[in-house]
């Protein structure tokens, strides 16, 4: 075991699985988070198996999220909604239907040839049926049938988006795809249960880092946890602030150019319609009032809403960046306050009943679901000055300094990998390190266990209980 220290500053999602993953493979780690628990930030919900939400970003972004998809999968199994997504455009939109097929075509040839390099890259059920597209006709066969509870193919998925869809409004062919969801109080469960097993990491709860310079080859890290103020040293720093990382850089003496925006996903509840939904995707122009809709359903008759609008998703002057004089974006007071210390009423209500509105013109039985708490809401860092970037992984710096700047949660492993591989050729760990994806003590927790965390953090940050289920998990008692 290598007797370097190495600090993770931040312990969202890349923090928390670099953290995992340095651990397991015998670095000696020291996790600083600020807030009460891990992966508290910007809503997660979908595993971008492919990307096909943006159709604004080029291909090869599309394969990089498929292939960190697959490993994320692998990596947090039990964090997993195992339903496909409906990607749909609306008449209103100047795109068409087929423009995505070159990019699916390219993407199934992707998944086959993940698979023919390991077989156990297979999470995403067979290559022939990565993507599915469903004309007109098909849907109004399908609308005729009776629901399913449990739908288990996917022509039992596809029933209550025929049924209860305005297919009026729609262009055709519709597209099925094997993109699942991603529960964020699951993955959090799952990362905190491994590091707090793992007698190689330290987590250091409601610890704000407030120093950080070089004295030699090593760093001296100073941070208050709670009243105390304390100080350590280490020889490597992995900046993972997540919309914080420009304050990190600061502190260290590096410039770096990123944008931060603020978003928010609106959590509501809909009594249904007798069966579980896949996610649906209404295309539309980002930022404008035909914005892309989301609905991703959830145990307990919750639904998650996205509409990329500025009154629903995105807000105006929520896309914020750094000047010459800090690599930190300075958001407004009016989004630090949300982050900080909570939503008011009205503003949860009158973004919620937009968010309803949105969906529903495409679903009019939505039109009665209701409010159910506060937004699932954050800040996020995109590196660069690219507002469209959505895979992105490590930069490093002289000095034993890394910085992970994720934007979408499913690329922490191959930011994980770039990090080993450096430290590698520093000499702290050796080189059949590389690549591992053994994780005993993540693959060795149980469900239940993993449950019973997901609703205590629910419960502590205030959301209703069912989002700590996986699908139907729950449903019977919480309903």
């Amino acid at each position: 075991m290598s007797d370097k220290k190495i600090a993770v500053i931040g312990g969202g999602i890349a923090g928390a699985s670099i953290a995992l993953y340095l651990s397991e493979i015998g670095l000696k780690i020291d996790l600083f988070e600020k807030s009460t628990s891990l992966v508290n930030g910007p809503p997660i919900c979908h595993l971008h198996a492919g990307g096909n939400l943006y159709r604004e970003i080029p291909d090869e972004q599309c394969i990089t999220l498929l292939e960190e998809s697959i490993e994320a999968l692998r990596l947090y199994p039990d964090s997993i909604d195992y339903r496909p997504t409906v990607i749909a455009v609306p008449k209103h939109d100047a795109g068409q239907p087929l423009d995505l097929l070159p990019r699916l075509t390219l993407l199934q040839n992707e998944y086959q040839k993940l698979i023919d390099k390991d077989s156990n890259n297979k999470v995403l059920g067979e290559v022939s049926e990565y993507y599915r597209l469903v004309e007109l006709e098909e849907l109004q066969h399908l609308a005729t049938l009776d629901e399913q509870a449990v739908p288990k193919t996917a022509d039992q998925w596809l029933i209550p988006f025929a049924k209860h869809t305005d297919l009026s409004l729609l262009k055709f062919p519709v597209v099925l795809v094997q993109e699942f969801g991603w529960n964020v109080f699951r993955l959090g469960a799952t990362a905190a249960l491994s590091l707090e097993k793992n007698a190689n990491c330290q987590i250091h709860l409601n610890s704000k880092v407030t120093k950080l310079t070089q004295q030699s080859d090593k760093w001296q890290l100073g941070y208050t946890e709670g009243d105390v103020e304390d100080e350590h040293e280490f020889d490597y720093v992995i900046n993972a602030a997540g919309f914080k990382t420009g304050e990190i850089d600061d502190l260290a003496g590096f410039h770096r150019d990123r944008l931060v925006e603020f978003k928010a996903a609106y959590v509501t509840h809909w009594q249904g319609t007798g069966g579980f939904w896949p996610e649906v995707i209404i295309h539309g122009t980002r930022g404008t009032p035909q914005g892309m809709a989301q609905f991703t359903p959830y145990p307990g008759n919750l639904v998650q809403l996205h509409g990329m609008t500025k009154d629903i998703t995105l807000f105006k002057d929520g896309l914020v960046e750094n000047t010459n004089n800090s690599s930190q974006p300075q958001l407004d007071a009016k989004f630090l306050r949300k982050i900080d210390t909570g939503w008011l009423a009205q503003e949860i209500e009158t973004r919620g009943q937009l968010a309803i509105e949105h969906i529903s013109q495409y679903i009019p039985a939505f039109k009665d679901a209701t409010v159910a708490g506060k937004p699932l809401f954050g800040a996020q860092q995109i590196p660069g000055e690219d507002a469209n970037l959505r895979a992105a992984g490590v930069s490093f710096e002289a000095n034993n300094y890394a910085r992970c700047e994720i934007v979408k949660a499913s690329s922490v492993l191959s930011s994980a990998d770039a990090i080993t591989e450096k430290l590698c050729e520093l000499g702290f760990v050796s080189s059949d390190k590389l690549g591992a994806r053994l994780f005993p003590i993540t693959h060795s927790l149980d469900d239940q266990v993993i449950t019973e965390r997901s609703e205590l953090y629910t419960e502590q940050r205030g959301y209703p209980i069912a989002l700590a289920y996986r699908n139907m998990k729950g449903v019977d008692s919480e309903s």
